[in-house]
């Protein structure tokens, strides 16, 4: 039997056209680096903007504003019966001091970088459509189901 979806919410930051990146998986998995776009899962009760602005403090330390919704998307992998629905929305940084040596509770996130268009473009990602959903932004769109990568 699968199981219900998990639902999340997902940052597009840019800062001096550069889209704020971290990695997807923890080291530990021994997986190959995969590049995605800082959040989470919603935890029962909060809203899909209270789970954004939780889930991007906790992996990068960082304070945001929750902007519109830029694209919903969904993975699943039937090998294990995962399915997540992600919601992509567009943020800025709350003004402040950036943290220094921040380290993700969970200890998934241990790497972030600011990518230009160019510089990600040439890094694995996920989910194929980041690109011009960062830097092209349209309105907000359904992209469907796809499969989940597994590297």
């Amino acid at each position: 039997m699968s199981k219900p979806p998990r639902l999340a919410a997902r940052a597009i930051l840019l800062r001096e056209n550069r889209v704020l990146l971290v990695n997807a998986f923890p080291e530990s998995l021994g997986r190959p680096p995969l590049w995605c776009l800082p959040g989470g899962g919603v935890e029962a009760g909060d809203s899909l903007h209270e789970t954004l602005v939780r889930e991007v403090a906790e992996e990068t330390g960082l304070a945001i504003t929750p902007g519109p919704l830029a694209a919903v998307s969904e993975f699943r992998d039937p090998e294990s019966g995962f399915h997540q629905v992600d919601h992509f929305f567009h943020a800025t940084l709350t003004p402040g001091e950036t943290p220094e040596g921040h380290a993700d509770p969970a200890g998934v996130v241990t790497r972030l970088r600011w990518a230009s268009r160019e510089e990600l473009c040439a890094l694995p990602h996920a989910p194929a459509f980041l690109d011009p959903m960062a830097f092209d932004p349209a309105p907000a769109r359904y992209h469907g189901i796809r499969r989940m990568i597994r590297t």
